[in-house]
Order: C-alpha cells, then sequence, then structure tokens
C-alpha cells in the first residue's frame, strides 16, 4: 500500500524529533522533509505533494499554522494537517479548516496512536499528486528518482559516526530554531536552500551535488568547505564523499547476522551499517 508522503512543519528541534521517532515502522507515512517556517513549507507542498502536514500554530517569523491552513485551503490536493498545539484553545479553528488531528503537547503513546488511526481513515479518501516518472531539469534543480546508496563504513568510523548521533538525537539539548541558508546559484538564479530540508551532500569532481527531499542542486561548493559549514548544525562527514544531516536518518532496519542498517530519508536513500559490536551502544542512544 503506497505511503502518505509526510512534512514536519515546527520550530523545536524536540517536537520535530520526538514526531520523527513516534512514526518509526508506521508504514502509512513516508517521512519526506522538514522545515521551520510555514512559507517554505508552502513552497515545498507546491513541490512535493505532500499528503500529511504535522504542522504547529506559532512560529517566530513568517504566518502562523492556522494561516497556513487557510492558505492550503485553494490546493488541488489538500493535504491533511495534524496541528500540535499547547491547549485546545484553537482547536476548534483547525476543525473548522478541515484537520485530521489536534495534538495537544506532549502526546503520550496511546495518544500517538489514535492519530494514526485518524491518518490511516484519512488516506483512505486522499488522492495523492502521482510521483515523477523519471528526472526533469528546471530552474531549481534537478528531481530524483527512487535510489539507494549503500556506504561502508570501516571499524574507526563507525565509532564517530555513532558518537555523532547520539549527540544529534540528544533530548537535553536545547537548540535554536535553524534559519540558515545555503546560496546556490542555478541557471543565474540564487537559490537559498535551508539546511534543514538538505539530506546530504555529494562530492562530484571539484563541486557537490546538494540533495533535498526531490531535488538535487551542483553547487561550485567543495565537500570540505561545506562539511566546516554544516558540521555545527548537525551534519556528520560518512564517507570522502558523503556529509549526510543527521537529522534525517528516519529509518532502522534489521540486516542477516543481528547487524542493523540506519537510512536517510529522500528518493535518494543513504544507507549506513552499523556491526554487531557496535548495536548495544546504538540502542543505548535510539532508547531502545
Amino acid at each position: 500500500m503506497p505511503s502518505l508522503k509526510t512534512l514536519i512543519l515546527h520550530p523545536d528541534a524536540e517536537v520535530r524529533s520526538f514526531i520523527r521517532q513516534s512514526l518509526r515502522g508506521v508504514g502509512v507515512v513516508r517521512l519526506l522533509g522538514e522545515t521551520v517556517i510555514a512559507d517554505e513549507a508552502l513552497d515545498m507542498h507546491k513541490e512535493v505533494g505532500y499528503g500529511i502536514i504535522f504542522v504547529a500554530l506559532n512560529f517566530p517569523e513568517g504566518m502562523s499554522g492556522i494561516e497556513f491552513a487557510q492558505a492550503l485551503g485553494s490546493s488541488k490536493h489538500k493535504p491533511g494537517l495534524i496541528f500540535i498545539a499547547e491547549d485546545e484553545t484553537t482547536a476548534y479553528q483547525a476543525f473548522e479548516l478541515g484537520a485530521v488531528d489536534y495534538l495537544i503537547w506532549p502526546p503520550d503513546e496511546e495518544r500517538m496512536a489514535k492519530t494514526v488511526e485518524r491518518i490511516l481513515r484519512f488516506k483512505s479518501h486522499f488522492r495523492e499528486v502521482p510521483e515523477p516518472s523519471d528526472w526533469k531539469e528546471s530552474g531549481s534543480g534537478v528531481e530524483t528518482g527512487e535510489e539507494t546508496l549503500q556506504l561502508p563504513l570501516e571499524e574507526d568510523e563507525q565509532d564517530r559516526f555513532l558518537a555523532a548521533l547520539k549527540q544529534a538525537w540528544d533530548s537535553s539539548q536545547t537548540r535554536q530554531p535553524e534559519i540558515e541558508k545555503l546560496p546556490v546559484n542555478q541557471d543565474g538564479r540564487m537559490m537559498l536552500i535551508p539546511y534543514t530540508q538538505i539530506i546530504f551532500v555529494e562530492a562530484f569532481e571539484d563541486y557537490s551535488y546538494v540533495h533535498t527531499a526531490t531535488q538535487k542542486f551542483l553547487t561550485s561548493h567543495r565537500l570540505k568547505a561545506l562539511e566546516e559549514r554544516l558540521e555545527p548544525h548537525r551534519f556528520f562527514r560518512v564517507h570522502r564523499k558523503y556529509l549526510v544531516n543527521l537529522e534525517m536518518v528516519t529509518e532502522i532496519a534489521s540486516l542477516p547476522g543481528s547487524n542493523f542498517m540506519l537510512r536517510t530519508a529522500g528518493r535518494t536513500r543513504i544507507e549506513l551499517p552499523i556491526s554487531r559490536r557496535r548495536i548495544a551502544k546504538l540502542k543505548q542512544i535510539l532508547g531502545m
């Protein structure tokens, strides 16, 4: 059964992390992006055609969650909205706008299970925008087809990766909403790509490809320069050719021999093997 393309729109990194973890293993949803600004979410929806959007009520800048829902009112394929709120104050208004659910934060496990049930009911009558059949050139990059990149990790690289993953997923750390963007020149136009939308960066000769959920952009930046720029924002160099956004590690798969594989989000996925001797450390990081 095809899954609903899903976006998380929230300024709080801890909330986004909680939702990501709650959606792991839920086959009805496919997480394809995060952002902290509602205006950017509208642009992302036009490109991707999301089926479900988790949305906050208030943001540091730009439109509110209610205004975002109103702006989506004329969408041909209107997504199901799951509002995240601190109290019931705007619940009536949210459901008047067709909300699939209204979550009082933080929800417990039983309440999240009800949200998944409501997503299932919504999916039964939702028609998603068809996936593109091939890559297309456009002024804003190249749309990418389904692809998986399997990257081997040496013993010492696995240790460094797990250490970086632990730091990235440490919920005790408080972080301000990221609004930094990477400038990319495309056909004479300067595109500004939020760091939160970058899944990974791939070295290409003296240049780099920046991959988002649906597109890749050829940039004049060398991978080393982007590593220095993005490392403070939870990016990790997993390979000499690849720099991965640790916030986009969204899936854990079991492999033969009691090993694990971590995968990133997006159409082009990065697969990172974790050996048996490091499984205990991985489970500790993930709270398993």
